[in-house]
């Protein structure tokens, strides 16, 4: 049995892993299967050897017992735990996004609320004609595709799920996220390892690209594609003829109604707008308040770790983080701008030579509803606030920002009739309530945590039954003893 690393000898190897990380630009290319002499384990070359190894983890998985799973699973949450602050700085260095305190904060909530093998439920209908036993079977080997805003985390949960449902898993990480997502891979199958379970557990790229995604899709081997990303790669699964489940794009808007508790209102929505300086799908991402409470509300926010920025300055604003891009066909398209994508509110304001504290955690600006700020997801700490003459206005306009994506809406009011029909018009998955966006998730909200909300494909939150498929059992005119 593999002995775990000492906390020192972890330090060592992650401060040798961080010097090499951020020696280079973030999507620099390096060497994701080792760092420091410490081999990451489940790391290939090639796509179709990641898929041939996770087959052999899919017969060893598929032949344990649910108790040998779920003891893998306890081994992952340990390491998790312990090692969450290091992923943390890993993700941060390496893709130049996010804070390290959040990051952690989401290590230990995947740890926490993934769930393992109780997901995994039989049913069971008897009748005059006998029993029928439904239950949830594994698919096979999973392709996963995972983001570079929650990388490591995203590699933890699937894990999670996927192996308490009794599958097979290899990761096609994000370009610019391999050395953490490639070290939550490698943490995974040390906890099989150090249990007893296979050495390989789960498998990934050494360098991810479109053509190992491309092989992924196409392999026979491949039973289930999963996707957490951005729309194209999600249009990508979806058209692979496959069973697929998308995670897709968002852009949750935030109703603040004149019957809310505006102090709680105001701090819930920046703790949440800021929560890994925006980079969660389901993070506020444009406010609609009523226009006789819309003062109030600024005054809270700016008390909050807010900046507000003039029009003048929001237009200007909006020509650094909003950049032109050309396709193809020589139609030119504003697209985010990776170099402020999850950076801090102080960052991005210095580029309009603003400086300001390290208190300052959210920008913040009036717009109109056309501005881009409310109508592109930008994942960044940067808020929009559209004043409203009531909640026909709001809703209507909420609606049509979140642009049919149907992942994630907010609001704050102590009116049961407006929060229902908001809930019942905008139609998402997610739908939170006088909280902040990430209590959606389970992070001071009741619930499992998951990093894959499907949205496109119908999952909603998902969970290890999530990546399973229904198997019938049919005795017929027996079993029945009542």
């Amino acid at each position: 049995m593999a002995r775990n690393l000492t906390e020192a000898e972890i330090r060592e190897v992650v401060s040798q892993v961080l010097n090499q990380v951020s020696a280079a630009a973030p999507t620099a290319s390096f060497d994701s299967t080792q760092y420091a002499g410490k081999k990451f384990v489940g790391v290939f070359d090639d796509m179709n050897d990641a898929i041939a190894a996770a087959q052999v983890a899919y017969k060893a998985v598929r032949a344990m017992s649910v108790e040998k799973r779920e003891q893998l699973i306890t081994e992952i949450r340990r390491l998790t735990r312990a090692e969450a602050h290091i992923m943390a700085e890993i993700g941060v260095k390496e893709t130049g996004m996010g804070r390290v305190d959040h990051k952690t904060a989401k290590h230990m909530l995947v740890a926490d609320k993934t769930p393992g093998t109780e997901d995994i439920v039989s049913a069971a209908k008897t009748g005059d004609n006998g029993l029928t036993l439904v239950e949830m079977a594994p698919f096979g080997v999973v392709g996963a595709i995972t983001p570079s805003t929650n990388p490591s985390e995203t590699v933890i949960c699937n894990s999670i799920g996927m192996i308490a449902a009794g599958n097979g898993v290899v990761f096609n990480p994000h370009p610019n996220a391999i050395a953490t997502s490639n070290y939550a891979v490698d943490l995974v199958n040390r906890a099989s390892k150090a249990m007893g379970g296979p050495e390989i557990l789960v498998c990934s790229m050494k360098k991810p690209t479109l053509e190992s995604a491309a092989i992924m899709q196409s392999h026979p081997l491949i039973r289930l594609l999963v996707c957490t990303g951005g729309p194209g790669v999600v249009k990508a699964v979806l058209s692979s003829g496959k069973k697929a489940i998308g995670a897709g794009a968002g852009n949750p808007p935030v109703i603040v109604d004149d019957t809310a508790d505006i102090a709680k209102a105001g701090k819930d929505i920046i703790d949440g707008c800021t929560f890994d300086n925006n980079l969660p799908c389901i993070a506020e991402k444009e406010v609609f308040a009523f226009r006789n409470i819309a003062d109030e509300l600024i005054s809270v926010m700016l008390k909050n770790g807010a900046y507000m920025i003039d029009s003048a300055q929001a237009a200007k604003l909006a020509d650094i983080v909003l950049v032109d891009k050309t396709d193809k066909k020589g139609n030119v398209r504003k697209i985010v701008n990776r170099d402020c994508v999850g950076r801090d509110a102080k960052v991005i304001l210095s580029k309009l030579g603003i400086t300001v504290s390290d208190d300052i955690r959210c920008i913040i600006c009036e717009t109109d509803f056309n501005h881009p700020f409310v109508q592109e997801e930008l994942m960044m700490p940067i808020l929009p606030i559209v004043r409203v003459n009531d909640i026909d206005e709001a809703i209507d306009l909420a609606v049509k920002a979140e642009h049919g994506n149907r992942h994630t809406a907010h609001m704050h009011s102590k009116n049961v009739d407006n929060l229902s029909r908001f809930a019942r018009e905008v139609e998402t998955t997610i739908f939170v309530k006088n909280a902040p966006s990430y209590a959606g998730i389970g992070f001071g909200g009741e619930g499992h945590a998951t990093f894959t909300i499907a949205g496109p494909t119908g999952e909603g939150i998902t969970s290890a039954r999530s990546f399973t498929r229904q198997r019938r059992c049919v005795m017929a005119e027996s079993f029945r003893i009542i």
